[in-house]
């Protein structure tokens, strides 16, 4: 897609007679934002799957359509269809199109060994939980600084605050344990990141971001999925008129 989404919304042969954007027009444009920002970040060398990449931006703009949440462009991916050998999280900067950080993050020891394959929002599960979650405050605990999530799927994460589901380091997260014993360390239930990073990407996605936790899991379902209103979101954003159908 070559044309940017304000080519699309300058032309008025695009928009119907009422002044008001059509639904294809929006929905053209909001594609080729989503392809430009995958192109500008860089994120065709990571092979990041261009649909857990939609599915993520999709939600993030229906989180932003949410009543009274205000949260920052900022978007962490985690995909757990991977296997845990190889890098699986992306932080990305909407606003600027830049990817911040790739690289490990953990799952649940009752999710699976090299791949994470059973999920669960039940306490004591020892499993990962996937879906919508928006981040909160931070605050020092056994592994140091930690990340607590609010879990925003109902029957899916909800139970993350409760259960502990935080972000956090662990030493297990780490190029020289794959070495050693051929995948990464597990987790609780958390997903946990390199020590050497978490600092970093902490600071970065703390205090209402979007976190898109991805799993091969036939069963999730979340209505932060739905396309229509997410459309309409990034429509109002980007558009200078009243963006309505």
């Amino acid at each position: 897609m070559a044309t940017s989404y304000a080519a699309v919304s300058s032309g008025n042969k695009l928009k119907s007679g009422s002044g008001a954007i059509s639904t294809a027009v929006k929905t053209q444009a909001f594609e080729t934002h989503l392809w430009q920002v995958y192109q500008k970040a860089g994120l065709a060398k990571t092979s990041l799957n261009l649909a857990v990449y939609r599915k993520a931006l999709v939600g993030y703009y229906n989180l932003r359509a949410k009543a009274g949440t205000a949260i920052k462009p900022i978007v962490t991916i985690v995909d757990f269809s991977r296997s845990s050998r190889q890098k699986r999280l992306w932080v990305l900067d909407l606003k600027n199109q830049k990817l911040l950080y790739y690289t490990y993050v953990a799952h649940g020891k009752g999710t699976g060994d090299e791949y994470a394959r059973f999920f669960s929002n039940k306490p004591n599960s020892f499993k990962s939980s996937l879906g919508f979650y928006l981040t909160a405050q931070t605050y020092q605990g056994k592994h140091g600084l930690s990340l607590k999530l609010n879990g925003l799927d109902k029957n899916f994460n909800t139970n993350a605050l409760s259960r502990a589901v935080v972000i956090h380091g662990a030493d297990y997260v780490s190029e020289r344990f794959i070495k050693q014993y051929g995948r990464l360390g597990r987790s609780l239930g958390c997903p946990a990141l390199p020590v050497k990073e978490t600092q970093a990407i902490i600071g970065a996605i703390k205090n209402n971001s979007c976190l898109y936790i991805y799993g091969a899991d036939k069963n999730y379902a979340s209505p932060y999925l739905t396309e229509a209103l997410a459309i309409d979101t990034f429509a109002a954003q980007f558009f200078p008129m009243k963006a309505t159908s």
